[in-house]
């Protein structure tokens, strides 16, 4: 397999690569590897890969608070049918 070498890596970008690696638990190599083949097209982009992101919003109800929401809302799906006519 053929190896390339990079020179003059911005610092900026050599720490976002690390700290890729690091979030993902691969080594440096296959996390380039794999920036790679997403950037070139070879490997689509991992879904739902932000997810994480918006825990805190999306998802993270205790059982009350969907609960709640829910009952709140039945109010929302009622017809009244002389709306309709």
């Amino acid at each position: 397999m053929k190896a390339i070498t990079l020179h003059d890596i911005d610092r900026e970008m050599a720490n976002l690569i690390v700290q890729k690696s690091h979030d993902q638990g691969l080594s440096l190599n296959k996390t380039i590897k794999k920036l790679l083949e997403q950037a070139l097209g070879i490997r689509p982009a991992e879904r739902g890969i932000h997810r994480k992101d918006f825990a805190e919003f999306a998802g993270a109800w205790s059982k009350d608070d969907f609960d709640h929401f829910m009952g709140t809302m039945k109010a929302c799906r009622r017809m009244d049918k002389e709306d309709w006519e």
